[in-house]
């Protein structure tokens, strides 16, 4: 009977999907509806553009195609009320962010080593060595990522003292350098969790992402960390998220991925099967994600 009810709940919703397609075709940009779910076939979902760019594609039961709670009634449909059974979480700008912009912190710990820079041009210097190719790798961070970080600095202040770099280099381990961006993310974590669903931290980070996470007491908040120092893969290399999703023991399809990055996160995400939501524009905080899969907080 419960298969029965599901197959009849999936039809309802996919014959409701049936009779909207059509106002998604090219030359009917008149139509509000269109006009509001347009796709960008770069930057995916929500992006309004020229009707003339738009390539309807065979599968019409996702979000690119599909109103987005057209979809998530679909997903619910599915699921038995819940859209994911897992949820993925980039760290820094969705997770966490830094208490203090990084040019002051430069400037601020290097002015006794030195550093004459202003925080414009540290700002402006680190921009331009974070964009440079990274060596014969593709891969910025790798283990504890100082080579790397080691270049970043230097480049940004012009000092290359060691014991800069260490002390500026371990500040960013401790929870004074980092806020969680939203407050009610472990009340949130702990109701997704409580109603099944499994948490993965996915970040472009070196080793120290797992004692950060320690220090700010979140690390419990979690069921797995796929850092790319550790699995060798960043994003929006798609394995990273493979990875996060092998470690909770889901299936790509069966996971959501919240980050502030559309390339890194929304992109990668996407080309690895999983479901992908933009922090700060698709949600703007965990209790709309939660909302969104399905659980009430």
């Amino acid at each position: 009977m419960a298969l029965m009810a599901t197959r009849a709940k999936i039809s309802k919703v996919l014959n409701s999907l049936t009779q909207k397609t059509s106002i998604f075709a090219p030359g009917s940009g008149s139509n509000g509806v269109f006009e509001k779910f347009r796709v960008d076939p770069f930057v995916g979902f929500g992006r309004a553009f020229s009707s003339s760019a738009i390539s309807l594609e065979p599968d019409l039961m996702g979000p690119r195609i599909l109103g987005l709670k057209d979809y998530e009634d679909y997903r619910r449909a599915l699921y038995g009320g819940m859209t994911h059974k897992a949820l993925l979480v980039d760290a820094v700008g969705t997770l966490v962010v830094p208490s203090q912009p990084m040019a002051q912190i430069y400037r601020q710990i290097g002015e006794k080593y030195g550093v004459e820079y202003s925080e414009a041009e540290i700002l402006n210097r680190y921009r331009r060595a974070y964009e440079q190719p990274w060596g014969r790798s593709r891969l910025r961070y790798v283990n504890d990522g100082r080579p790397f970080w080691r270049y970043i600095v230097s480049s940004s202040t012009g000092c290359s003292d060691s014991q800069y770099f260490e002390e500026l280099y371990n500040y960013y381990t401790t929870e004074k350098a980092w806020h969680l961006c939203d407050p009610d993310a472990e009340n949130v974590f702990k109701s997704l969790r409580n109603a099944g669903v499994k948490l993965a931290v996915v970040s472009n980070f070196d080793t120290r992402l797992r004692p950060l996470l320690r220090a700010l007491n979140c690390d419990n908040w979690f069921d797995a960390v796929a850092v790319s120092a550790e699995v060798a893969a960043e994003k929006p290399n798609p394995t990273i998220f493979l990875k996060a999703c092998d470690f909770l023991g889901v299936k790509p399809e069966d996971a959501v991925h919240v980050g502030d990055d559309r390339r890194n996160d929304i992109w990668g995400a996407r080309d690895a099967g999983c479901d992908a939501w933009l922090w700060g524009s698709d949600v703007h905080s965990f209790k709309e994600v939660a909302q969104r899969i399905g659980v009430q907080i």
